[in-house]
């Protein structure tokens, strides 16, 4: 080991500063090798993915799971108003689907203010049996006036409660439904004190073309 005489002429020992001071020296060097300077490019974004995922292994168990398609029924669209009845009327006119006769503008119902509206419910379902019928087709305004009196007072001297009248749609008549407007106002007003209350008759009886008529006892 080398030695070396100081100024006081004490002999020291030198070798382990130097070696220390070397041992700094590349330590530095070795650090400034490692720094990126400002001149090198920086790295893509493949080759840092790549770098980060240094030493990532896959698991083999993940490519045995098996995968399981779950298909979702989209909801069904829902039709306009305009194309369901178009449908509804394609329906009625090949005769798939009955006329609901309450939602067509020929419907015709009254009854006497004093009783309950569910009895026209009743009677247009045809809950009471016709005990009697009055057909006034080809008859003129005067001679269905006249009929319908006679044969109202018969039905209510013979106790009756249900009778119908047929009185045609009037779809031929240059004035519209002129009998069936007629037959209308008569029951309602002139021979109100007998009548209970009035209704489009079934389709099975007239439909349109006809009233169930129910007379007061």
């Amino acid at each position: 080991m080398a030695a070396k005489k100081n100024i006081s002429g004490t002999v020291a020992t030198t070798s382990f500063a130097d070696l220390k001071k070397l041992i700094t020296r590349r330590r530095i060097e070795k650090a400034r090798r490692k720094a990126p300077t400002s001149q090198e490019s920086p790295l893509s974004d493949e080759e840092l993915f790549l770098h980060t995922m240094r030493g990532v292994c896959e698991i083999e168990e993940f490519r045995r799971i098996p995968l399981t398609e779950t298909k979702v029924p989209l909801p069904k669209r829902r039709k306009s108003s305009d194309s369901e009845a178009m449908e509804a009327l394609a329906d009625i006119a090949a005769g798939r689907r009955p006329v609901h006769l309450p939602d067509t503008q020929e419907y015709v119902a009254w009854i006497d203010g004093e009783y309950c509206g569910e009895i026209i419910e009743d009677l247009h379902q045809g809950r009471y049996s016709v005990q009697a019928c009055l057909d006034l087709h080809g008859a003129v305004l005067d001679e269905a006036d006249a009929a319908v009196g006679d044969f109202i007072k018969e039905s209510v001297r013979q106790g009756r409660r249900c009778i119908k009248i047929i009185h045609g749609r009037g779809l031929c008549s240059p004035g519209g439904p002129v009998l069936k407007k007629a037959l209308v106002t008569w029951l309602s007003r002139r021979h109100r004190k007998h009548v209970f209350a009035f209704v489009t008759a079934r389709q099975c009886d007239g439909g349109l073309g006809a009233l169930y008529v129910l007379l007061k006892p």
